[in-house]
């Protein structure tokens, strides 16, 4: 069964659509996103609570290694966000998160507990989709703007 990314998404990732995805947005691709940040930050579900976790904070018990492979995970979402169109600011934004996310990761002990609540992949698909669905309607606006023109022809 194929899952929509619409408003389910917007749902899930707790973000403030301003409408829908744009048509020209890869479903796939977001769809893909949205299993990356689940799989690293979300997982499983601690038992007793509703906190959940993912495979970070279990790579992030591996010295630099772990760290380093799941920040590449995590650098797939900024790729495919880019690829998607997102705006260059949310890129360096999504990428400053990762950057937290591998720094607060690396410290003994303490990174797989800091790995465990800073959810990156998570906070990533949510910019990157609150990007596009901003971009949208801004098009749309713009659109609009467009269409209600009135063309003047000046004779030199």
């Amino acid at each position: 069964m194929e899952r929509e990314t619409g408003n389910d998404l917007a749902s899930e990732f707790d973000v403030d659509f301003e409408g829908e995805l744009p048509d020209s947005v890869d479903r796939a691709a977001v769809e893909r996103m949205r299993v990356v940040a689940t799989v690293f930050d979300e997982s499983v579900t601690v038992p007793g609570t509703n906190f959940r976790v993912g495979v970070d904070p279990i790579l992030g018990a591996l010295p630099v290694a772990g760290d380093v492979v799941s920040a590449g995970f995590s650098l797939y979402i900024v790729l495919e966000s880019a690829r998607l169109g997102v705006s260059f600011t949310t890129l360096l934004r999504m990428i400053a998160n990762i950057t937290v996310d591998v720094a607060g990761g690396s410290i003994p002990y303490a990174g797989t507990l800091f790995d465990a609540f800073w959810k990156a992949n998570v906070r990533n698909v949510e910019l990157a989709l609150e990007d596009l669905a901003t971009t949208q309607s801004q098009h749309r606006h713009d659109t609009a703007m467009h269409e209600d023109a009135v063309e003047i022809e000046i004779d030199d």
